[in-house]
């Protein structure tokens, strides 16, 4: 088989580790040819491809990012788009389409499959909201990388007795907000999934003083205050119709500072999350993700997602996992409150 491979939306740490395990497998195992497309669905939809062997992949495991690059194109919304790919892929003669992405990229295989294209998709997002899996790659990187933020804010915290804010993404999931709060003794954690109070985020600050420590807080990109509050987002969308999300860090600033009269500063992790060498168990999930991924499609079972279940790796049907996000559960959010002033 000739198979076809893409990854879309936003990079992450694992990207290449997954490109590598599927063709080293495709290749070596099933001698199976590939074939790159660049930046995401915009290389199905121009036709722009790369060469993608053994030798192409070597020594990029360890390597952040991807090499076949990214973008946020979406097919279904260009005139022609998905007549395009059609046209594109078989001109290309391939036979099936590996897509490797988050739950836009993976909603553009889904319809795609509905429609004939033969396509298996791989689970990747920093976010961890695709609910088929228990985890993406990428996610367990970016959590590090920001519990490691928050260790280096708490000595400059107590060092100058500041309200010190980090901001992490998560439009709509606070998965990584919550885990790096917790895992760096966060003093509040503010999640999408709760709209917060102004009034007790103020009085966790000063609790936090009372006892002659500095406040850390992390606070998820897409976290809003309760409604009528505050204004946080602007109107700009990107092509799958996200609002692109204005900074909530910096409105907490302005109005910790201004309610309490303490010192607070913000800091914006933004896409240090997403670069960088991925963790060891980023790379041993994205490897295992790409070798499951080129058994699906040897198989001929198309339009499935691989997908980490414990230990195990299983498929279900791309429609399927990416019906609805996995975001925090109240109870784990409840879990977190415990540490909260």
């Amino acid at each position: 088989m000739r198979i076809g491979v893409l990854t879309g939306g936003g990079d992450c740490p694992g990207l290449n580790a997954v490109i590598r395990a599927v063709v080293r497998k495709g290749e070596g195992v099933y001698g199976h040819s590939f074939v790159g497309f660049r930046d995401g669905w915009r290389g199905p939809l121009t036709g722009d491809t790369v060469p993608l062997d053994t030798a192409a992949v070597r020594g990029i495991l360890p390597r952040g990012g991807t090499i076949l690059g990214s973008s946020r194109t979406n097919p279904y919304a260009a005139v022609d788009g998905p007549s395009l790919v059609r046209e594109n892929l078989a001109a290309a003669e391939i036979d099936a389409l590996i897509a490797i992405g988050g739950e836009d990229t993976l909603g553009v295989a889904a319809q795609l499959h509905a429609e004939g294209v033969p396509v298996v998709g791989v689970p990747k997002t920093i976010d961890n909201d695709l609910s088929a899996t228990d985890y993406t790659f990428g996610f367990d990187t970016a959590v590090n990388i920001a519990t490691e933020a928050i260790d280096r804010l708490h000595t400059t915290a107590e060092s100058h007795h500041r309200v010190l804010i980090l901001e992490v993404m998560g439009r709509h999931a606070g998965w990584i907000a919550l885990h790096s709060g917790m895992a760096g003794g966060a003093n509040v954690i503010l999640i999408p999934e709760r709209p917060f109070d102004f009034d007790k985020v103020c009085a966790f600050v000063e609790t936090r003083f009372a006892t002659h420590y500095s406040p850390i807080i992390v606070a998820a990109e897409g976290a809003t205050p309760i409604a009528g509050t505050l204004v946080t987002r602007e109107g700009e969308l990107d092509a799958f119709g996200h609002v692109r999300l204005q900074g909530i860090a910096q409105v907490l600033e302005t109005e910790i500072r201004g309610r309490t009269g303490r010192d607070a500063r913000a800091t914006v992790l933004g896409h240090l999350q997403r670069g960088g060498t991925p963790t060891a168990f980023d790379r041993w999930l994205a490897t295992r993700f790409g070798l499951h991924a080129v058994d699906a499609v040897h198989e001929g079972d198309f339009g499935v997602m691989v997908a980490l279940h414990g230990t195990r790796i299983d498929r279900v049907p791309l429609a399927e996992a990416t019906r609805e996000l996995k975001t925090v559960p109240e109870e784990l959010y409840n879990e977190a409150e415990i540490f909260f002033g």
